[in-house]
């Protein structure tokens, strides 16, 4: 059985971690399946929006502890975080975009994957939460991307105190776009996803790949950025651009 399912939606490609027995846990299979998944999204030229969910009533429980109890080479655990490194950049690398659909239990890792998302949807009775703390670790790789998501007191207290959070109060943080009843959570990805795919795919383009360029930048830095991508959308407009 594969550990991601791939399928098509129209112009939306919904992948969906089906490791549910293990509660979709990151090992090196799923991982690199998943970034794998996502650069065949972005050079598939049918494909315009993205949806990532989980098989079961998980999301993603974050890294398989199981596997990482092997990784006692040091090269072959720097191996496995520069796969995990990856495939967290994709998310904002890649021009189209990415909508998560938190169907469940999103801890650690998971939850660096939920967030990941250029919008999230979660289900009103789902998780989310950093307890890697809990067990003498660090959320290492996914606290990058928290922090520039959320106030530096509310981040530094989910991944100190290792504690998750509900669905309610990932919404007030900011972490997630909108609430949904668990049965209709996929329904409502999917149309939220079709609705970005049907944006001019230039247009989604330059829009996402600014988006992350300037929360990044200095103001008057991303103010010139800001001008140049006007600038190229206006000749690409007068050189009759379409979708």
């Amino acid at each position: 059985m594969s550990s991601l399912l791939v399928e098509d939606r129209g112009a939306v490609r919904l992948l969906t971690m089906n490791r549910p027995e293990k509660r979709n846990a990151l090992n090196s299979e799923l991982t690199r399946a998943l970034l794998d998944a996502l650069r065949a999204a972005h050079a598939d030229d049918a494909v315009g929006a993205v949806v990532l969910t989980g098989a079961g009533p998980g999301f993603c429980a974050g890294a398989d502890l199981a596997e990482f109890k092997d990784l006692r080479d040091p090269a072959a655990a720097d191996e496995r975080a520069e796969l995990t490194m990856n495939l967290h950049l994709i998310f904002a690398k890649m021009p189209k975009p990415i909508v998560t659909a938190i169907n469940g239990a999103a801890m650690g890792g998971g939850a660096g994957l939920a967030i990941a998302g250029d919008l999230a949807l979660m289900a009103e009775g789902a998780k989310l939460g950093y307890p890697e703390v809990k067990h003498g670790i660090v959320a290492a790789i996914v606290m990058a991307n928290l922090v520039r998501q959320v106030g530096r007191k509310a981040a530094f207290e989910l991944v100190a105190l290792g504690e998750p959070i509900g669905a309610a109060r990932a919404l007030q943080l900011g972490l997630v776009n909108r609430i949904v009843a668990a049965e209709n959570l996929l329904a409502e990805s999917l149309k939220l996803a079709e609705a970005l795919a049907s944006v001019s795919r230039p247009a989604m383009t330059e829009t996402k790949r600014l988006f992350y360029e300037v929360a990044d930048l200095g103001l008057e830095v991303a103010l010139v950025r800001g001008r140049e991508t006007n600038r190229r959308m206006r000749n690409f407009g007068k050189l009759g651009g379409k979708k």
